[in-house]
């Protein structure tokens, strides 16, 4: 079947920090690799510029493409919110400016002057998917200005195997469970600073203690957990 094959991804080291973007794109018969850096960006205008940069170097316009990413920001904005946008003169519900609106009509162009139909597949990130794997490192090391070498030849000799969307079940867990806990209501934060280690009962007091200085810090969900961040911090 002709098709065109999409992966991309955004970083971002401090957000706003440097950043990267990479982007793999397959026809079936060649794959380039795609990539670059900015030393001062967000993680969302990489994920936007990865996505924008793979469709304007995606080659058959006329073939149907499917862009796996692991940014719901990009496919809902461009699935759901960019008509809506430019139809109120590129303003929310909220009547305040779109944040990257160049970038989101730069975007909303490309995706127009393919005539085959372009699918959006989110796909998670870090859970062991081939290709969502390539184009994080590709972003993360342009980001860290780590030299990489892009590749751009023959489908049959590129080693990362883009047509799998196996993830690694292990990893999956992993990432649901750190998610879980994120989410979870704090008990307390225990920061770190200078060797003093205090216990807060808001971020808001832990995050006034450590911004902006060499700190430890960590929330707990428990009693139980409180004492035993401060028995590692220790």
């Amino acid at each position: 079947m002709e098709k065109i094959t999409i992966f991309t991804d955004g970083a971002s080291k401090g957000n706003p920090g440097r950043g990267g973007w990479g982007a793999i794109v397959s026809d079936g018969e060649t794959v380039v690799e795609l990539g670059a850096r900015d030393e001062h960006t967000t993680n969302n205008k990489m994920e936007l510029t990865g996505a924008l940069e793979a469709l304007r170097n995606a080659p058959h316009a006329e073939w149907p493409a499917v862009i796996y990413t692991d940014s719901k920001y990009v496919i809902n904005g461009i699935t759901k919110w960019v008509k809506g946008w430019e139809r109120n003169g590129w303003m929310t519900q909220q009547k305040e400016p779109v944040l990257n609106r160049e970038l989101w009509e730069q975007l909303l162009d490309a995706t127009r002057a393919r005539t085959g139909k372009i699918q959006w597949e989110y796909v998670g990130g870090h859970v062991g998917i081939a290709g969502n794997e390539r184009v994080d490192e590709i972003a993360s090391n342009f980001a860290d200005n780590i030299p990489v070498e892009l590749y751009s030849g023959p489908a049959s000799a590129y080693t990362v195997a883009i047509e799998n969307l196996n993830f690694d079940e292990i990893k999956q867990k992993e990432k649901s469970a750190s998610s879980k806990r994120s989410n979870a209501k704090a008990y307390s934060y225990v920061s770190k600073v200078d060797g003093v280690i205090e216990v807060h009962k808001t971020w808001a007091e832990c995050e006034a203690r450590v911004k902006g200085r060499a700190a430890r810090f960590k929330k707990a969900t428990s009693p139980e957990e409180e004492a035993e961040i401060i028995e590692s911090f220790s």
